[in-house]
């Protein structure tokens, strides 16, 4: 079965070829870095993670990018909390979200291109627009026309004359049209627009926008806008055209759709042959998010449940479908991974006893086997469907169940292939980590470095520096680092 998705771009269901047939080039848009990353964002990660190893799977060469942006408004808001500039409060959130991919067994991307390094790509490219008419210099601000591009609104089935204003509302005044957006903005950032979105911590939204990032170009002393960013970053570090553009589903309109217009624009090639779009995590019927406060961080709850646990969570649903964050939801992801996890290591624990026999055959169980590995990648090859794919391993544990449950001797060569599928699928696709230490035991090892670190803190409250660093460095020896925070130490395995 050929591998065959869902292209926003179309809205059809397409057989998936890319430029190269040997290789794959995959852009997902990145946080903007401004708060904890969150389950929201996780889901993101994990999914697009999943396709790059299926993608791997079938053979292609997967180059792999994902940005993050450290230039926003929304980072200036956190100056004073989270760090003394824009560009602190930046590196602050950009250590937490390299922790938290780290966490959930993420394979690397190729590169994570920051919007701070890219910025004379970005004055090249806004250039290019303002020389071939396509784009338009105002009072130091530079904007695309979106009347010159042909098929603006081809990936939101929107039409320009029904778009609402896009921007600050002091741009409009600037703009030939109102849906016209900005490639490059004046000056700096105006207090005015972060003060909604600071915290009781930070600083003055005056002494915050002073230290806003600003550079030079054609046109004056500015930044760049938002969606020339990864227009930049993703035709930098991969080509012209790519084959797969990933983001999430709020970023159709505007920022998906600004993209297009602009890379297709600049280059005069298709900028993305298929576009992917992961659906929202919900919760009480509202996407979580930063701005809503109703999120829970990566860290918290892979700290509570355990990576398989939250992979297994965020996996549950496929990824362009609407996900829920419940109770209930979290309940079903746990029995899940916890029913693969007993499965695998009880058909780990009698493939390599004494009872396993080289001329036991049962024709059930090898079957099994060749049904679950059939079924995961008809799922993966249909839309990358996770939830099934997951199925067809619980399948293979409860068949490996009946298996040892029926015989007093065992089929070595069918647990053997059950092994390998649960190792092949299970870990090196769904990126599910069997054999490692019980949740107990994890829990277990936490609890002792809290108390360590307690320990720690009462040596450094008695002036008695010098032990205190000495049990740090013997927890860093063990392979557990230390990270200071607002709220007291915190020990990272």
């Amino acid at each position: 079965m050929t591998l065959r998705v869902t292209n926003s771009l179309t809205g059809e269901r397409e057989p998936f070829e890319p430029a190269d047939p040997d290789s794959v080039l995959l852009y997902y848009c990145g946080l903007t870095t401004s708060d904890p990353p969150h389950l929201g964002h996780a889901r993101g990660w994990v999914h697009v993670d999943v396709m790059h190893r299926w993608l791997s799977w079938l053979g292609y060469d997967v180059r792999h990018v994902e940005n993050f942006t450290d230039v926003n408004e929304k980072i200036v808001a956190r100056v004073g909390e989270d760090g003394e500039s824009e560009a602190d409060v930046a590196e602050h959130y950009i250590g937490q979200v390299i922790r938290d991919m780290r966490s959930l067994n993420l394979r690397r991307a190729e590169v994570y291109p920051r919007v701070s390094e890219h910025v004379p790509e970005i004055v090249d490219t806004v250039e290019t627009l303002v020389e071939t008419g396509y784009a338009y210099e105002a009072n130091g601000s530079v904007y695309f026309d979106v009347t010159t591009f042909e098929d603006y609104g081809k990936l939101s089935n929107q039409d320009i004359d029904e778009i609402d204003a896009q921007g600050d509302p002091d741009e409009q005044s600037e703009k030939r049209n109102p849906a016209d957006f900005a490639l490059w903005k004046a000056g700096g950032v105006d207090p005015g627009a972060i003060a909604d979105h600071q915290h009781e911590e930070a600083a003055p939204p005056e002494e915050a926008c002073e230290t806003a990032q600003t550079w030079d170009s054609p046109w004056g002393e500015g930044r760049p806008g938002w969606h020339i960013e990864c227009s930049v970053m993703s035709t930098t570090h991969l080509d012209d055209t790519i084959d797969i553009h990933v983001g999430g589903q709020d970023l159709v309109f505007p920022h998906h759709e600004n993209e297009i217009a602009q890379s297709e624009a600049a280059t005069g090639q298709q900028f993305a042959r298929y576009w992917l779009h992961v659906g929202l995590l919900e919760t009480a019927d509202e996407k979580m998010s930063s701005s809503l406060g109703n999120f829970a961080t990566v860290a918290a709850f892979v700290g509570d449940h355990g990576a398989n646990v939250a992979r297994t969570f965020l996996l549950s649903t496929a990824y362009n479908n609407s996900a829920t964050y419940s109770e209930e939801t979290i309940t079903e992801a746990t029995e899940r991974w916890e029913r693969l996890e007993r499965g695998y290591e009880r058909t780990v624990e009698v493939c390599d006893s004494t009872d396993a026999r080289t001329k036991v055959t049962d024709e059930a169980l090898r079957d099994a086997v060749a049904d679950a590995r059939d079924s995961f990648v008809d799922a993966m090859n249909d839309d990358f469907n996770t939830r099934e794919a997951t199925t067809a391993l619980l399948d293979l544990a409860a068949a490996a169940n009946r298996h040892v449950d029926d015989h007093d001797e065992y089929d070595y060569v069918a647990l053997r292939r059950a092994v390998e599928t649960f190792e092949e699928f299970g870990e090196g696709v769904l990126g599910l980590v069997f054999g490692g230490a019980s949740e107990g035991e994890v829990r277990v090892a936490q609890e002792l470095a809290d108390l360590v670190l307690a320990v720690r803190e009462r040596e450094r409250d008695a002036g008695n520096y010098e032990r205190a660093d000495d049990l740090r460095d013997e927890l860093q020896a063990l392979g557990i680092s230390i990270e200071d925070t607002d709220d007291g130490p915190v020990a990272r395995f």
